[in-house]
């Protein structure tokens, strides 16, 4: 079996980049690190008012660098619109990062879910992510530019399970296995672009995440009542830890965006970090599998 050829690392210094979610949270870190390392950045994202500030705010620092396009991820016309725009302006694409995601509105069992809640999560995070790649991988690919598509997982569902978080779990694994395919694909057809896997890493994030369903459109509306369980705010969610006993470390998403950047710029297929325990867990998963039996899942033991 041959392995998959190593493109050649790519220069982020001119290059042209979209970031998906890019106006907070964990695109902001990607997009800032973007601007620090001389790309044109263009921010899509779904809020307007955080888009406009955000474009206002960095464009301060880096005039002509960066632009805005308001883009729902879940509509293929909206991404098939920045896709025209950004090659209309820019004339090319070398980093996508399809970047944005939202919860699933505060866990519980999967049964107790209603079909809104599952329509929601996976229209944002796996739809998102897909419509990102059908709407620029193939000019991308015309283009004879280098290029690299990093889409955004997450260790929660991307790498093991997680019970009681199952929908959003089970859409980030979803993620992963699309990246992996996408990735083989990419190996197959073209010695100039390629994909990357990001697992976010590094502390708990103070992210939109944890409110994203201030972005739930009102037809994805609950109607039957919701699970029993409410999402929390991110300091929510950090005082609860810490009441725990845990020691809570909290993310620097600008570093966390640098770093990411640098690992896309050097083609490397997983992004994450501190996958000890992780590397772990899925030794112990193959030993079940192995077994015929239930696979460990990502809170348990660790």
């Amino acid at each position: 079996m041959s392995e998959t050829p190593l493109l050649a690392p790519l220069e982020v210094a001119g290059s042209v980049a979209v970031v998906t979610g890019g106006a907070s949270g964990i695109g902001r870190g990607i997009v800032q690190a973007l601007l620090e390392a001389d790309a044109t950045v263009v921010v899509a994202d779904v809020e307007q008012a955080v888009l406009d500030t955000t474009l206002a705010t960095l464009a301060s620092s880096h005039p002509g660098r960066i632009d805005g396009v308001l883009t729902d991820v879940t509509d293929d016309a909206s991404t098939d619109a920045l896709a025209d725009y950004v090659y209309a302006t820019y004339g090319c694409c070398n980093l996508l990062f399809n970047n944005a995601g939202v919860g699933s509105g505060g866990g519980g069992r999967m049964w107790t879910h209603e079909p809104n809640d599952w329509r929601w999560c996976y229209s944002v995070n796996v739809f998102g992510v897909a419509n990102g790649v059908m709407s620029f991988v193939g000019r991308m690919l015309e283009s004879g530019q280098p290029g690299q598509v990093v889409n955004t997982s997450s260790g929660d569902g991307g790498f093991a399970p997680v019970p009681n978080a199952a929908v959003y779990a089970s859409s980030k694994a979803a993620v992963s296995c699309l990246t992996e395919g996408l990735a083989h694909q990419l190996a197959e057809d073209s010695d100039l672009v390629g994909a990357s896997v990001f697992y976010p890493s590094g502390g708990l994030m103070d992210t939109g995440l944890f409110t994203s369903y201030r972005n739930r459109p009102a037809e994805l509306e609950r109607v039957r009542g919701g699970t029993g369980r409410r999402s929390m705010t991110f300091e929510q969610m950090k005082a609860l830890l810490e009441k725990s006993g845990r020691n809570v470390k909290v993310a620097d998403l600008n570093e966390m965006g640098r770093w990411v950047v640098d690992r896309a710029a050097h083609r490397q297929y997983v992004i994450g970090r501190d996958l000890d325990d992780t590397i772990d867990l899925l030794h112990r998963r193959a030993d079940a599998i192995d077994r015929l039996e239930l696979p460990p899942h990502h809170q348990m033991g660790l």
